[in-house]
């Protein structure tokens, strides 16, 4: 992954990054594979404050570019469309399905 462009929006507080990949030989990145890589390129960031805005993949040329977003805190994150936090669910409910694996079975009470 290569970095185009970054930015730090202070009034939004989040850091805005374009970025381009080339995957030579393999498929196109998951949205997911593009998260990974944009949590690598920012280390002290949060994975549940990602968002990636937007991808484009060239046709017949291996090489995808976007546009991520990382930002401070949840309440900064308000400012995204909700169709944006909806496509981003499925990574975070990913996430917290152990959580919620742990929790007992509840038993319905009967004439005891």
């Amino acid at each position: 992954m290569q970095i185009v462009d970054r930015m730090e929006n202070k009034l939004l507080n989040r850091i805005e990054i374009k970025f381009s990949i080339r995957h030579n030989g393999k498929a196109t990145p998951s949205r997911k594979d593009v998260m990974d890589l944009v949590k690598t390129l920012e280390p002290k960031s949060n994975p549940e404050h990602i968002v990636i805005k937007y991808t484009n993949t060239r046709f017949g040329q291996p090489l995808t570019t976007g546009l991520a977003y990382i930002y401070g805190d949840v309440d900064s994150m308000k400012v995204e469309p909700d169709y944006i936090h909806k496509r981003h669910e499925v990574f975070r409910a990913a996430k917290a399905e152990p959580a919620a694996a742990e929790e007992p079975a509840k038993t319905e009470g009967g004439d005891e």
